[in-house]
């Protein structure tokens, strides 16, 4: 099913659905009656389910990286240890390093093909999981969702932040440090900016939460800020979060995509703008070679 032929209440069901406890069940039931435009809701809404194989864009066998998964220390985080998803550049490096932080279901195969793609561009690329703790990313994002749901919001942060941390002191890494994330994890990025301070030297967060206003003179990374141009939820924010910026002086861009939904990015599901993805990435990785060369 072509995503011009889903229906837009379908498109908002599906964002409600990935943002709370609702069930893949409850989801297909409302669908099924709503009244939509085109066809049936049902079938809409099966569309909208991600295909992480078909979306896959770099394998892990590509000869110009390498990937492995490593653990690290987490003190104060979920567990006190940690696990993430490795990918470095071929050759010895050192290398430029980035964090790329997951959406609010743990490290999926998207999310770990991004960490791939920024390794190709010749970055240190690490893909945190912060389910890693209680058993990792389960496989499927329904069951996903609810185990970062169960998890402490501050214990989860923590364990990004040292993750942060175990990434810039890396043996393989020059020390100069960008995080992206994707929906919670652009939330992420933009409260590590917060609290790494110079620590972070770029951040560019997709469609995230912006962090309280009385916090924004605190960041000293330039931030290259991402919003889909349908996204009331994140949106809600946006002005304020620009207005702090230019209050305080920070260096930052800011741009919203046009024609794009909430997961734009995102490849494996029918929200995907495959146009306005590759702008954004694109921006993305000159960005990183600006500020981490």
């Amino acid at each position: 099913m072509k995503k011009d032929t889903i229906d837009p209440k379908v498109y908002d069901l599906y964002d409600e659905y990935c943002h709370t406890q609702m069930t893949r069940r409850d989801f297909f039931n409302k669908a099924s009656a709503l009244a939509v435009v085109g066809g049936a809701g049902l079938a809409m809404a099966q569309a909208l389910l991600p295909r992480y194989a078909e979306a896959q864009t770099i394998s892990f066998t590509d000869e110009r990286i390498k990937a492995r998964y490593v653990e690290y220390d987490s003190p104060g985080g979920t567990s006190g240890k940690m696990r993430g998803y490795l990918v470095k550049p071929a050759g010895d490096g050192p290398f430029p390093a980035v964090l790329v932080i997951h959406e609010n279901r743990g490290l999926n195969p998207y999310i770990e093909d991004v960490a791939r793609r920024a390794a190709v561009e010749g970055f240190l690329a690490l893909a945190p999981d912060g389910l890693a703790p209680i058993g990792g990313y389960p496989g499927n994002d329904d069951d996903g969702k609810v185990m970062q749901k169960s998890l402490d919001g501050d214990k989860l942060f923590t364990d990004m932040l040292n993750s942060a941390r175990f990434l810039k002191g890396h043996k393989l890494s020059t020390g100069k440090l960008g995080a992206t994330g994707f929906c919670y994890g652009g939330g992420v990025v933009n409260n590590l900016a917060v609290r790494l301070g110079a620590d972070l030297d770029a951040g560019v967060p997709f469609y995230g939460r912006a962090p309280a206003t009385e916090d924004v003179a605190k960041i000293q990374a330039p931030l290259m800020i991402q919003y889909a141009e349908n996204d009331p939820r994140v949106n809600a924010s946006r002005e304020a979060y620009r207005k702090a910026l230019e209050e305080n002086q920070k260096n930052f861009v800011m741009y919203t995509y046009e024609g794009t939904r909430h997961g734009f990015h995102n490849n494996s599901t029918p929200r995907y703008n495959e146009e306005q993805a590759k702008i954004a990435w694109e921006r993305t990785m000159s960005f990183f070679k600006k500020h981490l060369s």
